[in-house]
């Protein structure tokens, strides 16, 4: 196999530091606009990963995301966005990084370079062949990751990435690998930039797609987000406004006896279906 660390190789621009910061902006900018592009090209390997995630989410399963460093702390962000945005369990999405939670803010070393941490991670949820399992890696050389992986396919769980290298070790040990192949970064080897951005993009993509696949947004509005703050419950009143068409008043008032939007709404209707019956 050969394996080549394009995320690794010499940035396409020099002499960064007589760079202006208008020119470093606009440099960076330009780079970044390639990222969309790379993305677009893995679309088919997208959905056939998605659509594996509905059917066991649907079957009472849930996701992990697995990653170290820039890659862990972006599966992290995604899965705890899920719960506020679709109103979903924290254990339906769950990321997980090397190092533990204490990893989130700062580097712990050498935690990634484990070979075994990452399944007893895993089996600290119980993982079963319910569950889909996602690596995310930059480099896609990741042991903690790799390993990971390795187990779960062991166990027939089945198992994603999300690599910005082509043919790496990641890939080979996915079922259902994804590469999003972003080239060289700005700052030679900084992976939290172009890299970083195409594993957000492809993460908005698997869990946002998902979640509407399984019903939690009508037409396009969180009909299941968590009333958490004022905007939240603003937006809420203006959506069952829209829906139903009653006052901003009748719909706070809604809001606030049914928790839920879409429960609003639900019982709203059905309130009237009785009433012309």
């Amino acid at each position: 196999m050969t394996f080549i660390k394009t995320t690794e190789q010499d940035s396409n621009h020099d002499h960064l530091e007589k760079m202006s910061v208008l020119e470093l902006l606009k440099n960076i900018n330009k780079e970044d606009k390639t990222v969309p592009n790379a993305v677009e090209k893995v679309l088919p390997q997208i959905e056939t990963l998605v659509l594996q995630i509905v059917e066991k989410l649907k079957q009472g399963g849930r996701l992990f995301y697995m990653g170290a460093g820039t890659s862990g702390r972006l599966g992290i962000l995604d899965a705890s966005e899920c719960p506020p945005t679709f109103g979903v369990s924290h254990d339906l999405v769950i990321g997980l990084i090397a190092g533990g939670d204490h990893a989130i803010r700062k580097a712990v070393e050498f935690a990634e370079d484990s070979t075994t941490q990452g399944w007893k991670d895993l089996q600290e949820y119980n993982i079963s062949q319910n569950d889909v399992v996602i690596g995310i890696a930059a480099s896609g050389t990741t042991p903690y990751v790799i390993s990971a992986l390795e187990a779960c396919n062991a166990n027939n769980i089945i198992t994603g990435c999300i690599a910005c290298n082509k043919n790496s070790p990641l890939s080979q040990v996915s079922k259902y690998p994804i590469e999003v192949v972003v080239g060289p970064e700005f700052v030679t080897g900084s992976s939290r930039m172009k890299a970083g951005t195409a594993q957000k993009l492809v993460l908005n993509m698997i869990t946002t797609s998902t979640m509407i696949q399984l019903g939690h947004v009508k037409g396009n509005k969180m009909v299941d987000m968590q009333l958490s703050n004022n905007k939240l419950v603003d937006r809420g009143v203006k959506m069952i406004m829209k829906e139903i068409n009653v006052s901003e008043t009748e719909a706070l008032e809604l809001l606030n006896k049914y928790k839920s939007v879409r429960e609003a709404v639900n019982n709203f209707n059905n309130g009237e279906n009785q009433k012309n019956r």
